[in-house]
């Protein structure tokens, strides 16, 4: 059996198999270019059913993200806050005092608010205490030496719980005298004892008619 030269034989393989690939990849080439239309064809008829069946939303406010409240300005130990207004109008304010208990600890927020003229309540107010306050004991306020009277709590939430006081001519003009008042509430773990809080009256006047400008009837 005759033995056949090795070498030509591998050169004469070697060469078929790249013609093979060269035209191996020119197919292919040309089957892609055939193809592409009609893959970017099925690609943009599956954006077009995405865009009908789902929907990117649209923005919403988060809750909680109502107005906001500032500080207008300042009197004595009286804060004017008021509230921005979206609308039309002026933004409403109200007064705003913090009172502490004896050792410097926040114990209650107060807000005093004019009303239209024309009824026996001139203006009102609301104290807010913690939740841990004893509701059936009701808020007692006392003016300088003057008597005191005793207001019953409206609701509670997660803030605290709300006294909301009508006040008379007679209330506010004792307020516009005085020196202070005394707030009191009784704790529901201690019921046996009262924390005295002490609303500083200095500022109240111009702070009561710069709440009065500010709120138009």
């Amino acid at each position: 059996m005759t033995d056949l030269p090795t070498r030509p034989f591998l050169a004469l393989a070697l060469s078929a198999l790249l013609a093979s690939g060269s035209a191996l990849a020119q197919q292919a080439e040309t089957g892609a270019a055939e193809d592409a239309p009609a893959a970017e064809a099925a690609e943009g008829g599956a954006d077009d059913l995405a865009a009908q069946v789902l929907s990117t939303g649209e923005e919403v406010a988060t809750p909680g993200q109502g107005p906001s409240i500032y500080i207008r300005e300042e009197h004595g130990d009286w804060e004017i806050r008021c509230l921005e207004n979206p609308g039309d109008g002026p933004d409403p304010c109200q007064m705003f005092q913090r009172l502490s208990d004896q050792n410097g600890n926040p114990t209650a927020d107060v807000n005093v608010f004019d009303l239209p003229d024309g009824g026996e309540i001139v203006a009102g107010a609301t104290i807010l205490t913690p939740l841990q306050t004893l509701l059936t004991a009701q808020v007692t306020m006392r003016i300088d030496n003057g008597p005191a009277r005793r207001y019953p709590f409206s609701f509670c939430d997660t803030s605290g719980c709300y006294a909301r006081l009508g006040l008379t001519a007679d209330d506010v003009n004792r307020m516009r005298r005085g020196a202070a008042a005394t707030v009191i509430v009784v704790p529901a773990q201690a019921p046996d004892q009262q924390a005295e809080l002490t609303m500083s009256l200095t500022g109240f006047t111009a702070g009561y008619e710069a709440v009065t400008v500010a709120n138009p009837e």
